[in-house]
């Protein structure tokens, strides 16, 4: 059957969190790196789209191109290590350790953040012709992104960071769920249908992505955005990616764990 039951999948699950944390630094790096470029190409693709049209729902149907082509290529998302590995520590696989949970994190932070930032300098400079002209209407669009999605949390403050930090739990649930929704067919039309619905779901509603963010917070101020590096770090990244772990590991990976792997004894009527 193309279809995978939840106890079959959620064992997938644990699998490849177990593989990833044994990755060798080469394969981890390489991985994450064509992972964030591709995802930023998705991102710049989206938002191409919507201001073409005029409808940013138009280009958040059009984004999970980018997710479902790294996924079926086998490359790996800050976000989806964040659900993927610590099942396997929960699950008590041999060898695993928070040490080498970290270590991957460590790694596929920096991979994606090349591979984004990467695709960040390329596109700036076709969006101003070598830095010799101003950017147009979607380099505009992404340095106005850059400055409301910082400076426009900072203006609230504590409430602010809150609803930062909300954003990319919800954010990560959506993605987690198109990541273990790829594991429940076994046909690529399958895997892009699964993965298309939460991934379109997560960009139409402009959750925050860790990932993504690392192609239009660096593309945004290369392109002229008024804000600074640390309110990148301080109003994006950071509360971002804590969001992102918490959103991803609490709503999708310990819940599908714990109800289909580890789920509790049946009642006995005898």
């Amino acid at each position: 059957m193309s279809y995978l039951v939840p106890a079959e999948f959620v064992t997938k699950m644990v699998d490849a969190g177990e593989s990833k944390i044994f990755m060798s630094t080469r394969d981890t790096l390489i991985r994450a790196y064509m992972a964030g470029a591709i995802l930023a190409l998705a991102a710049v693709f989206a938002v191409t789209v919507a201001v073409q049209t005029g409808s940013p729902l138009i280009g958040a149907m059009l984004f999970p191109v980018g997710f479902s082509m790294l996924y079926l290529m086998g490359f790996d998302l800050l976000t989806g290590v964040f659900v993927l590995t610590p099942l396997a520590l929960f699950d008590k696989r041999p060898g695993v350790t928070i040490g080498g949970i970290l270590r991957n994190w460590g790694l596929v932070f920096v991979g994606n953040f090349a591979g984004a930032f990467t695709v960040a300098v390329m596109m700036a400079i076709v969006f101003t012709y070598g830095f010799s002209t101003d950017p147009g209407p979607v380099g505009q669009k992404l340095a106005g992104i850059g400055e409301a999605r910082t400076l426009g949390y900072k203006e609230y403050g504590a409430a602010g960071m809150l609803t930062l930090f909300i954003r990319g739990m919800l954010c990560n649930w959506m993605v987690s769920l198109g990541v273990v929704g790829a594991m429940i067919s076994t046909t690529v039309s399958g895997k892009v249908i699964a993965m298309w619905m939460p991934i379109m779901l997560f960009f139409a509603m402009v959750f925050e992505h860790s990932v993504v963010n690392m192609f239009l917070f660096p593309s945004a101020m290369i392109l002229g955005g008024n804000f600074s590096v640390m309110d990148y770090i301080i109003w994006n990244e950071i509360p971002t990616v804590l969001g992102n772990l918490v959103g991803g590991l609490a709503f999708t990976g310990l819940t599908l764990y714990t109800t289909h792997l580890r789920t509790a004894p049946k009642r006995s009527f005898s």
